[in-house]
């Protein structure tokens, strides 16, 4: 997929984020299509098939929270930025476990957004043909082997740890939520604390400065990212 190809809809009532994003959004190269209320959104998703839906949650119609809801059953392959104005941690969560690829916050840079975009879009790539060895940096995870390495040698990790890892490169570039990791891992609800202690030990395995992780990010209050792989 080329970024020339790439369908974007955006979806927000107002008027000049919907114009500043299709500015910025076509001189990067990708094709822009708008709606400005819940019910057109529903209408373009499926007029107009877009490879990647930048949403706003506060639509004048219906929440963005149930458009959400609804394309994760009836579109799931295609990811959603959530674009919101709101900063809590509840509102940003339930996004995420309802299928959201991604967050940003109002205000927003043109360019961190675009680079979230291009994020998601390998993400989808990735997810329609997963490779067996995932690469980030010096970092490397076979997936059929379960060999982890950092800089070519060889990562020792337990199986709670190489689970957690596994997860998070399956959505590398994504933040999982901490009730996502946990039920991932764990199969029910757990202490988060056992997912936090896990995630240390992973880093201390992995990072060359733990408290400062190049690889596996915190999203405070929310949960993990994985830094997404290397392009081929």
């Amino acid at each position: 997929m080329t970024t020339t190809a790439v369908k974007i809809l955006v979806v927000d009532d107002e008027p000049p984020i919907r114009k500043l994003l299709r500015l910025g959004l076509t001189a990067e190269g990708f094709a822009v299509s708008e709606a400005a209320s819940a019910q057109a959104a529903a209408e373009a998703i499926e007029t107009d098939a877009p490879d990647l839906v930048i949403l706003d949650l506060g639509l004048p119609d219906k929440p963005g929270h149930v458009l959400l809801e609804s394309w994760q059953a009836t579109r799931p392959a295609t990811p959603v930025i959530v674009l919101s104005s709101r900063t809590d941690e509840t509102g940003i969560v339930q996004a995420l476990e309802q299928g959201a690829a991604d967050y940003v916050t109002k205000p927003f840079g043109m360019r961190e957004l675009v680079a979230r975009i291009r994020v998601a879009l390998r993400h989808k790539l990735q997810q329609q043909g997963e490779k067996p060895i995932f690469q980030t940096g010096e970092l490397s995870v076979d997936l059929v082997r379960r060999i982890v390495r950092i800089a070519g040698q060889e990562v020792k990790l337990s199986p709670k740890e190489y689970e957690i890892l596994r997860v998070l490169v399956q959505h590398a570039g994504k933040v999982l939520t901490h009730q996502y990791l946990l039920k991932e891992v764990w199969g029910a609800s757990a202490d988060v604390q056992y997912l936090r202690v896990y995630v240390r030990q992973i880093r201390q395995k992995i990072e060359a400065a733990p408290d400062q992780p190049h690889y596996l990010i915190t999203e405070t209050g929310i949960g993990y990212r994985l830094r997404d792989a290397d392009q081929a």
